[in-house]
């Protein structure tokens, strides 16, 4: 009987159906997006690497000695060893692989494709291993012969026995292209490839290999990598295919997985966001309803069968939203698709996760969030079905306060403990934290809103006359209606508010720290591969320039400790970045090494300690600490003597190129970069671009959180509507009786707009200061890591206050439209 009931109240209330099952499908749409995008990038990694080096049995390469990655630092194999390989019983085909940087350069004389941002520039030497296919051409067989991707090709307009640029590790150079490579699915990368002989030169070093990969004439590949383990010499070692294969994919695998994280943690945003709007909508339904349910009580209803039969409501609300959300899930994974261009050409990959996680989230979430008005509709005494005035009881607020109090300074605390790092993963304690100050505020925002709503109510009062009061009163009317409907979008704004306060901190710090610790007149970079020695040669000509000092970033073990070092011209460095030297100085010698004070004082080192380091070549040499300096930013913790990194770099590679001129003005550094036009890998920076560069680096991850945020505050707005739309149903006799006394269409219009404005400009209110808050403590957490300067963006957060209002308006405008279409008779004599 009661499952019938149900069914019929779900027929006949279609519109109450669609307002709730609203904020489920946004909600499920984010997670089910989510998984569906990381599932078709996953499976077209997949793909590429069972192309990829499918018909490798072993690879021979260096070992990583210092650890993690040792990079262009490792050292690469000698070609002595691939002739040593031939002679193994068993090995099929042995081939040197050369890889490292190339590019080409378009007609424009910029590289086509990314640049050095995006998809990776390969470059490599040509073998028939079967990973690629020539589409048209031939094999490059000389210093002057190239053969790239067919995508690039297009790209650049550039066809078979045309002549282009390549730039690489080398000068620039110009090739003919002899062939295209059919690549297939990529995923945007871009590859360049050479005989053996030009790319050894051009990328590593004559007579080497980045690794040699070779097949199985027979043996099992660990049979195989046992017997060419054998004739290896020191530091080369030698792994079975399927561990090389299942090394790159678990790379891939850990960033996709932290990408998922990260957009799931978005997802489930949206999800806590929804949950106050279906538990908001729910208690006004069943405040609605009461006498309906007394009525069910009446006629022999069992308190249980109420609970039930309100949960069904529930459930089909969950499964309706659920599916029509995974639907637009999978939308929403195109869309992410479409904007990673050329690296998300693969197409959806559909499999069962998002569809079970959809289902289970999107039910469970509104089932939990109807399951406490449900509880008070059970408790509707059967006589309550004779009164007119029946409503549903309400608890006092003292236990409320009590409890959102707590709730939030147990939350501060674990954001607290969170930030402090003492341990563990900081992301647990910051985000439960987080989840209970918002649960707390939440809580006590009914206590909150009547002040607040009375000064912001306040303006419209004495400008609009009635309208105006009765809005202010109606928002006051039920102080927790008001605090549930602006809590989901206080959430929304609180964390867009966080995530610009700690980008307008980010800006300030980089603008501080340039300030104050750069003190070069220009900075040349590679956007792409490396900065070679004949440009920093063409940079000693310009007219104008007093020094080029070039710097070196290695990789080693120093005292245990894995971490990057800089290296070069220590006295031009210290000057460049305005070292405060703690003790010693910068006469750092052939074996010498700075730190910073934390550093020093970490380990208990002094000028003249002895520090023991490992090298990627797997060599250790003892470092003299020769200079402490204080905290530098730009620096990083530790510089090692040039000669110390020259000897254990096969291919010195120059990190960055410091340059002081006479005068540094606009002449000189347009003479710098005409100088380098060959070089369009390469970028000139001084003091203002560089913290250009950084705003905007800043300014894009700023847009992007706020971008996947923004998806929070739709449907915060989704709520506002629905609060008033089912207001408007509940106030219809209400209504009538205004339209009754005189009030006109228009104004009652202006009413409900003017409420509307009021409750979201609360919510922005509540969640701004909140926002300020975190970002707040944030900036303190983490001022030892460069975050030295707290800004808040007023004007920003002005901004988001009037766009606050304007989602009142908006929101208001069907419940107004529909209140003012109401005819006034029917109005009055509703129940």
């Amino acid at each position: 009987m009661m499952g019938k009931v149900t069914l019929r109240n779900l027929a006949a209330h279609k519109i109450r159906l669609v307002l709730t099952a609203v904020a489920v499908i946004l909600g499920v749409a984010f997670v089910a997006g989510t998984l569906i995008f990381t599932d078709s990038m996953n499976k077209q990694f997949d793909d590429l690497f069972s192309r990829v080096g499918k018909n490798i049995a072993v690879d021979v390469r260096a070992k990583k000695v210092v650890g993690g990655d040792d990079g262009q630092a490792a050292q690469p194999v000698p070609a002595s060893v691939l002739k040593a390989l031939q002679g193994v019983d068993g090995v099929k085909d042995p081939q040197g692989n050369v890889n490292g940087y190339a590019a080409v350069v378009g007609r424009d004389g910029k590289i086509v494709g990314s640049g050095g941002q995006g998809p990776p520039q390969i470059g490599s030497n040509w073998n028939s291993d079967g990973s690629f296919d020539l589409k048209a051409g031939r094999a490059p067989r000389g210093p002057g012969e190239v053969i790239i991707d067919a995508e690039t090709a297009k790209k650049g307009r550039f066809a078979v026995g045309d002549t282009v640029g390549v730039v690489s590790s080398g000068a620039p150079q110009r090739m003919r292209i002899v062939g295209l490579i059919d690549t297939g699915n990529l995923m945007g990368a871009s590859v360049t490839a050479f005989d053996t002989p030009t790319a050894q030169r051009l990328m590593l070093k004559p007579g080497y290999f980045s690794d040699i990969e070779m097949g199985s004439t027979g043996p099992s590949e660990t049979q195989l990598r046992d017997r060419v383990a054998k004739v290896l010499p020191n530091g080369v070692e030698a792994v079975t295919g399927t561990k090389m294969r299942d090394e790159n994919k678990s790379d891939v695998a850990q960033i996709m997985g932290f990408f998922r994280t990260f957009l799931l943690v978005f997802a489930l945003i949206s999800i806590f966001v929804g949950a106050f709007i279906i538990f908001n909508t729910f208690s006004m339904l069943v405040a609605q309803r009461t006498r309906e349910l007394a009525l069910l009580r009446a006629i022999g209803a069992a308190r249980p069968q109420v609970t039930r039969a309100v949960i069904g409501e529930a459930v089909a609300v969950g499964v309706v939203g659920s599916t029509l959300g995974l639907a637009a899930g999978a939308g929403l994974a195109a869309l992410l698709q479409a904007q990673m261009g050329d690296a998300g050409s693969g197409g959806l990959t559909f499999t069962a996760t998002p569809v079970i996680w959809s289902y289970v989230v999107g039910i469970v979430v509104t089932v939990v969030s109807a399951y406490f008005p449900a509880r008070r509709a059970a408790k509707v005494p059967p006589v309550a079905a004779m009164r007119d005035d029946v409503a549903l009881p309400q608890r006092t607020l003292r236990i409320r306060v009590a409890l959102g109090s707590l709730l939030t300074l147990v939350g501060a605390g674990l954001i607290a403990a969170g930030l402090a790092g003492n341990g563990g993963n900081p992301a647990v304690p910051v985000g439960a934290g987080a989840f209970a100050v918002f649960i707390g505020v939440a809580m006590l925002a009914p206590v909150i809103s009547v002040p607040v709503v009375k000064v912001l109510g306040w303006p419209f009062a004495r400008l609009m006359g009635a309208p105006g009061r009765l809005a202010r009163q109606n928002a006051l009317r039920n102080p927790r209606r008001t605090a549930a409907t602006a809590a989901a979008l206080m959430i929304g704004l609180a964390l867009i508010t966080t995530v610009n306060v700690l980008g307008a901190t980010m800006r300030a710090s980089v603008d501080e720290q340039v300030d104050s610790q750069f003190g070069a007149d220009y900075l040349v970079q590679a956007t792409g591969g490396d900065i070679t020695a004949d440009a920093a040669q063409r940079l000693k000509t310009v007219p104008g320039v007093e020094s080029v000092s070039p710097t070196y970033e290695g990789t080693a073990k120093i005292a245990g400790q894995r971490g990057t070092y800089m290296s070069g011209d220590v006295a031009v460095i210290a000057k460049a970045a305005r070292l405060k030297l703690v003790s010693g100085g910068t006469s750092i010698g052939a074996d010498g090494l700075m730190v910073n004070e934390s550093t020093a004082k970490d380990k208990g080192w002094h000028v003249g300690s002895t520090v023991p380091a490992l090298f990627p070549d797997g060599k250790t040499e003892q470092l003299r600490v020769t200079g402490i300096f204080a905290k530098s930013d730009l620096i990083g913790s530790r510089i090692v003597a040039q000669q110390v990194y020259l000897r254990h770099t096969v291919r010195p590679s120059m990190d960055a190129v410091l340059v002081n001129a006479v005068k540094a003005d606009a002449p000189t550094r347009k003479a710098i970069e005409s100088a380098l036009h060959a070089y369009p890998n390469l970028k000139v920076a001084d003091q203002s671009s560089l913290k250009k560069d950084a705003r905007k680096q800043v300014d894009g991850f700023v847009t992007f959180l706020s971008i996947l945020l923004a998806m929070s505050v739709i449907i915060a707005a989704v709520g506002v509507v629905n609060t008033l739309a089912l207001s408007v149903i509940e106030r219809t006799r209400e209504i009538g009786l205004l339209r009754a006394i005189g009030i006109s269409r228009r104004q009652l219009r202006r009413m409900i707009r003017v409420e509307s404005i009021v409750i979201a400009v609360f919510g922005a209110v509540l969640g701004m200061g909140i926002g300020v808050a975190f970002g707040a403590a944030l900036q303190n957490a983490l001022k030892s890591q460069g975050l030295s300067v707290l800004a808040v963006p007023y004007g920003t957060l002005g901004v988001y206050l009037v766009v606050a209002a304007v989602i009142g308006v908006l929101a208001a405008l069907w419940p107004a439209w529909r209140a003012g279409r109401m005819d006034v008779l029917k109005a009055i004599s509703t129940d």
